[in-house]
């Protein structure tokens, strides 16, 4: 009987199960279908509420198999902008982007419950311009005193987040931190719905690359990363509480706290490997060396230690300290088998850099010392500031740089010779104060041999031996020994013997002779890929001192030889672009270096140039040297466009910049130039036969007696330049030109234009004999307001067709002769103050008029004019007229009532 009724229950139960089950799928499968609009809608509505950014997606679908169990929606193709300044790039782009939904959340909520979120080959594209600002500020923020809503309500209820081969790139100007991570994976779980709480993750980067100001740190390195992170969303901070990293074999343990701030961050970050080994160690370094790890034995025990603790704030140059620390103990490096292994590598560096300002480096390197068979090199230094930096150092060695070699095994170079040393060093080396650490030591070199992988060919018989000696710490009692010091390349010898002594008043007996191919040499230790071309040939004995070459006393003084160069490219930071002297030959006698048929060229300009230079060695010398000297400097075309910052690629960072400035003339030439060009550029005009006198003196540019043809007539002018800063600078000017066209001056002259606007439509010739001062700009253009001058402008006999000045005059006079007058030999005398140009009374007469102006006008195209339109026949009987508005639309009235135009103040 109990068998008879189990069989119709066990039936009831599949039944109902299977129904139920199969409402659960129908739901499954229908639930996305009904609800989907729905979704979409809350989700565009969340977005546009939420984000200041452009969010895009080409598809949308909603689906709970994708991720199952949770109810997902993915936007296909993801394109999200990134915030101000940065609205137009993209600053996420996935393929797919998933969210996980709470279903009861669309029935029973104002807003979809976002729990979980999926990218999928996505790109996250970090940027911070040098001011700090970001691109990922895409939230938008509440008012300060509005209150938190609460957990429950909002929108984003994260507990799941899922990165799957995605690349992330993170370049911030304002730190000089860049850094990408290719081929990352992340998973990371938590009760992210809570304002704070424990974020686990697990993250994979198959290369990460780490720069730091342009230069590589971290290369297609390995990472594997499990973490637990404390979030506070509240505060937006980071406490990274147990984060055991790995980057390729090397363990490193990081904790710390990184909180946003309204303008920047505040960070105490803490990064250590202890009691790692050196050959895990290696295995973060550069691709380069992978090579080289796989044929070397390493040993010893490693500890590293990186902080990085304190606010950056770029907009008030506040950053943080960075500590960095290495030891290394017992370490031992064979290179191949050699049989020449290094042993007994001991390192211990201690490196603070507070406010991450180099002026305040402190390096203490108490160990640096190492052993290969019998030889060995001990060293220690402590260096604490650059500008003028307390010095500790110890140096000793006795090395055969040929086994050294061979035990590191470093690749592409080769080294041979015996090099000897003694040296210790301790004190402060001011220049400005003419100190100089109390020092004694010798270093000597034998039978020394390099040879590169750059180039095939090595620098031989390289020898030398240098003494150093100060026993009293100041530059007074400094004395430099370098005894015969020679090598020889590509089979030519360079041979060099300097004796110096007493560097407050330098004493000195220098000898050097040889040939030297820079190009050659350069590329010994060059990478491939630049280049530096020049030759040299020296043949030089220099004996005197230094202050008899300050006080003329050229008969105690025996300088004399020659250097021959060509092809020399000199860089200044004065000069956007490289100067190449393409053939030159000095002649030295005394304290003066002469030039003898230089040639030249500086992008497209080119000079030829001859003349001499004067206290050279006082100048090379001495911070404040004066370098004298006199020069006849030809060219067939000068471009000085070429020689201002703004037309220059800045290669500091991947784009290409531009950097504006002004000419900038040192403080320490005392320089003559008589110049003559046939053609100079500039600022779109063309001059010819350009020539005059040129001085160069205390960072100030005089020209005088200087002439050129511009725009078909002789123009002299007089003048002075001087850079005030980077951004700024004066000058000021007397131009007299005679007889020229007044039309092509307001077509090809841009000053003319903005300060004779009334010549537009003239036609005729002209003079003008006028001085004006004032300011330049970082683009060399004049600031108007600045202009300070005066002078006269001479009409010889002008057309004036089609001015509206005078059609206003017409029409309001009703006399159409007015239109088109005829003007000559009238003097107008005008002023410049202020952006104000003041036009002094002057008369001309056309058809039986008697005209009068004066008045004022802005160099912006302001009117205010005063006008008697004198009748014929003899203008005794007149009309007042007043002139306002614009060169564009004057307003012409009758009477006399006339308002001032506003001044503008530089």
């Amino acid at each position: 009987m109990s068998k008879i009724t189990s069989k119709p229950f066990l039936l009831k139960t599949a039944k109902y199960t299977g129904i139920t089950l199969a409402v659960i799928l129908a739901l499954l499968f229908l639930t996305p279908v009904l609800f989907a609009d729905q979704i979409k809608e809350k989700i565009k509505k969340t977005a546009n509420e939420s984000l200041t950014a452009e969010l895009n997606y080409s598809d949308v679908s909603v689906s709970f198999f994708r991720h199952f169990p949770s109810l997902t929606l993915t936007l296909k193709d993801l394109q999200l902008n990134g915030s101000a300044p940065y609205k137009n790039e993209k600053f996420i782009t996935a393929k797919e982007v998933s969210f996980g939904i709470d279903v009861l959340s669309l029935i029973f909520s104002k807003s979809a419950k976002i729990d979980e979120i999926y990218l999928s080959d996505s790109f996250i594209n970090v940027k911070v311009n040098p001011n700090g600002e970001a691109n990922y500020n895409i939230y938008k923020s509440t008012p300060q005193d509005s209150k938190p809503e609460d957990s429950t309500n909002t929108a984003l209820k994260l507990d799941r987040i899922e990165i799957l081969n995605s690349k992330i790139i993170y370049d911030d100007q304002s730190t000089k931190v860049h850094f990408d991570a290719l081929g990352f994976d992340y998973l990371g779980k938590g009760d992210i719905n809570k304002a704070v709480f424990d974020l686990h993750s697990k993250a994979k980067i198959e290369k990460l690359n780490i720069i730091y100001d342009n230069e590589p740190y971290l290369m297609n390195k390995k990472v594997d990363a499990d973490l637990i992170t404390q979030v506070n969303m509240n505060s937006l901070s980071f406490f990274f509480q147990q984060n055991n990293l790995k980057i390729n074999q090397l363990s490193v343990d990081f904790q710390g706290k990184f909180d946003f701030l309204k303008d920047g961050y505040n960070m105490d970050f803490v990064i250590k490997s202890d009691d790692s080994e050196l050959y895990d160690v290696f295995t973060a370094f550069p691709p380069k060396y992978v090579t080289w790890l796989s044929k070397t034995e390493l040993k010893g025990n490693t500890n590293l230690l990186l902080t990085l603790k304190g606010k950056y704030i770029a907009s008030q140059n506040i950053a943080p300290d960075l500590n960095f620390d290495l030891k290394i103990e017992d370490g031992f490096i064979n290179y191949d088998d050699s049989d020449f292994p290094v042993s007994d590598l001991n390192v211990e560096i201690k490196s603070k850099l507070p406010s991450l300002k180099p002026g305040l480096l402190i390096v203490n390197a108490a160990n640096l010392s190492l052993n290969v068979g019998d030889d060995y090199f001990k060293s220690k230094f402590y260096l604490e500031g650059i500008d003028a930096p307390n010095v500790d150092a110890e140096f000793k060695a006795k090395l055969d740089l040929e086994k050294l070699n061979k035990g590191l095994g470093v690749p592409g170079l080769t080294l041979r010779g015996i090099l000897t040393g003694d040296v210790k060093a301790k004190g402060k080396f001011d220049r400005k104060n003419k100190l100089f650490p109390i020092a004694n030591g010798t270093i000597e070199l034998k039978k020394g041999f390099v040879k590169t992988g750059y180039y095939p060919n090595p620098i031989t018989n390289i020898e030398f031996k240098t003494t150093i000696e100060d026993k009293k710490g100041t530059f007074e009692d400094l004395k430099l020994n370098l005894k015969p010091a020679q090598f020889t390349f590509e089979e030519k010898p360079v041979f060099v013997q300097a004796f110096l002594n007493n560097f407050a008043d330098l004493n000195y007996d220098v000898t050097a002779k040889g040939e030297l191919d820079v190009q050659k040499i350069y590329k010994v230790f060059s990478h491939k890929g630049l280049n530096l071309d020049g030759f040299i040939k020296a043949d030089l004995a220099l004996k005197g001192k230094q202050s008899d070459a300050i006080n003329g006393n050229y008969d105690r003084l025996n300088n004399k030889g020659t250097l021959e160069i060509r092809n020399i490219g000199i860089t200044s930071e004065f000069l956007p672009q490289k100067f190449i002297i393409r053939d030159g030959l000095f002649k030295i006698n005394q304290d003066k270096v002469l030039f003898n048929n230089f040639l030249a060229s500086y992008g497209q300009s080119d000079f030829k140039m001859d003349g001499y230079l004067q206290n050279a060695i006082n100048y090379v010398t001495r911070k404040k040297g004066i370098l004298h000297g006199s020069f006849t400097v030809s060219s067939k075309y000068i471009n000085v466009d070429e020689f201002m910052f703004n037309n220059t690629p800045n290669t500091s960072s991947s784009k290409s910049k531009t950097k504006s400035g002004v000419i900038i003339i040192p403080d320490n030439f005392d320089l003559e130039l008589i110049a003559n060009a046939q053609k100079v550029y500039f600022d779109k005009l063309i001059l010819e036969n350009a020539g005059g006198n040129l001085k160069i003196n205390n960072n100030k540019l005089t020209m005088q007696q200087t002439g050129f043809n511009l725009i078909g007539c002789h123009v002299a002018m007089n003048g002075s330049y001087e850079a005030v800063n980077t951004q700024n600078a004066n000058f000021e000017y007397k131009i007299k030109a005679s007889d020229f066209n007044i039309k092509r001056a307001y077509n090809e002259i841009d000053v003319f234009r903005k300060m004779a606007s009334a010549a537009e439509k003239a036609q005729g010739i002209v003079s003008l004999d006028y001085k004006l001062k004032g300011r330049l700009d970082g683009d060399m253009k004049p600031v108007y307001p600045s202009l300070v001058g005066g002078g006269i402008l001479s009409v010889k006999d002008v057309k004036v067709r089609g001015l509206k000045l005078f059609n206003a005059v017409s029409k309001k006079t009703d006399n159409e002769s007015m239109k088109n007058p005829d003007v000559s030999k009238v003097d107008i005398k005008t002023t410049v103050k202020n952006n104000i140009m003041t036009i002094e009374r002057f008369k001309f007469k056309f058809a039986g008029f008697r005209p009068r102006i004066e008045g004022t006008t802005s160099l912006d195209g302001k009117l205010n004019l005063k006008m008697r339109l004198g009748l014929p026949p003899f203008g005794i009987f007149g009309i007042p007229l007043t002139v306002t508005g614009t060169g564009e639309n004057p307003k012409v009235k009758v009477g006399r009532t006339t308002e001032d135009l506003e001044e503008t103040k530089d």
